[in-house]
């Protein structure tokens, strides 16, 4: 890989932590191919909850000594900030989850805590990106139309301090084509759609539904895609920004309907897994208005941003007992795990939440979850 005379330099750097830096996004680099490093416009850190990343990646960031130069965002913690006591969370696990998050801080990223960047700080359209949470990298690429590949957590924090990227992969147009059609036939849920073709497809899938998908649904299906396979990018005929750049291929898929075979009596509804946005916070707001108090405990994720531009909402929803919760999800918190059975409607959250937190999960639509929570049928 070519490297110019000031990259050489960082490689060479007397502070090991820009060196090593430069070591992993040569080594990655190497290995896929890139001819070079190129500029980004702005980074996201997965690996953000101490459940995950333990004590060894706890000192491994304690150790670094520098700054980032774009704009950093974190992945959710293991805990909302400010209310961990509501999660059932103990203090020693607090105590570890907030020196990862000052370790990050220190190094200049902005401690957002959300899994949807895109809705505090959105890229336009050809920007290069190093993000490494494989929902918002999906969303990226698909739905905005940046450039990014499927960072891992060190990968793109190297990128942020260092500031470039190695050029390969879906930075480069041509790479960025279809490979497969996909043809909806009926009405399915995206998210479950998403979670049954993301292991039994390769490449990148183009979409054609019977009618328009809304953001929140499209910001589902990439999400779901990218749990269960490796997609990083979709498009959708007629909707996504890159849709018509590229000739539509000849391999094809029909899908017409997608079942599920899951059955547990949920202890717990949870919603936002990507983090909920303000429409949809908002729909089930809507929704709930009719009910007095909930029935099953129903837990709800989204952003800090969100939370703030729809606090009397969040009043609102957590006067019928519904708790709003910030900075985490119940994929990476420990919270999660004192539950049997978890009702969600994500594909995401279905697919890690029996590795990650070890609990049993059944499905539903958002507005199956509501009900069961308020105990309708």
């Amino acid at each position: 890989m070519y490297l110019t005379k000031d990259e050489e330099k960082l490689l060479e750097s007397e502070n090991p932590t820009i060196a090593k830096c430069m070591e992993i996004l040569v080594a990655l680099g190497d290995i896929f191919g890139a001819e070079k490093l190129i500029p980004i416009k702005s980074a996201h850190i997965s690996g953000i909850s101490y459940k995950n990343i333990g004590e060894e990646g706890l000192e491994w960031l304690k150790s670094l000594r520098a700054k980032v130069c774009v704009k950093t965002t974190l992945n959710p913690a293991g805990m909302d900030l400010e209310r961990w006591n509501e999660m059932g969370l103990d203090e020693d696990f607090v105590k570890r989850q907030i020196e990862v998050i000052e370790a990050l801080k220190n190094l200049g990223a902005e401690t957002v805590l959300t899994c949807t960047p895109y809705y505090i700080h959105r890229p336009s359209f050809g920007d290069h990106l190093a993000w490494a949470e494989s929902s918002a990298v999906v969303y990226a690429n698909s739905v905005i139309g940046a450039r990014t590949n499927r960072e891992s957590g060190i990968s793109a924090l190297a990128s942020a301090i260092i500031g470039k990227t190695p050029y390969y992969g879906l930075h480069i147009k041509e790479n960025r084509a279809p490979t497969i059609l996909i043809e909806v036939e009926s009405e399915i849920n995206p998210s479950l759609l998403g979670y049954k073709l993301g292991s039994e497809i390769d490449g990148i899938p183009i979409f054609k539904f019977k009618r328009k998908l809304s953001d929140d649904e499209l910001k589902q299906l990439g999400a779901s895609l990218a749990s269960t396979g490796n997609v990083a990018m979709f498009h959708v005929i007629d909707q996504t920004p890159e849709w018509n750049d590229f000739e539509i291929p000849n391999e094809k898929i029909e899908v017409d309907k997608v079942e599920l075979q899951l059955d547990c009596e949920p202890d717990l509804i949870a919603l936002g897994c990507p983090h909920l946005s303000k429409n949809e916070l908002l729909e089930i707001a809507t929704f709930v208005e009719k009910f007095e108090k909930v029935k099953k405990p129903i837990w709800l994720f989204t952003s800090r941003k969100v939370y703030n531009e729809l606090r009397d909402v969040v009043e609102k929803l957590e006067s019928k007992g519904i708790r709003v919760f910030r900075d985490t999800c119940m994929v990476v918190s420990p919270a999660t795990e004192r539950f049997e059975c978890v009702m969600v409607n994500s594909g995401k959250a279905l697919t890690y939440l029996p590795k990650l937190r070890r609990v049993k999960v059944i499905f539903g639509s958002t507005y199956e979850c509501l009900r069961r929570a308020f105990d309708e049928n």
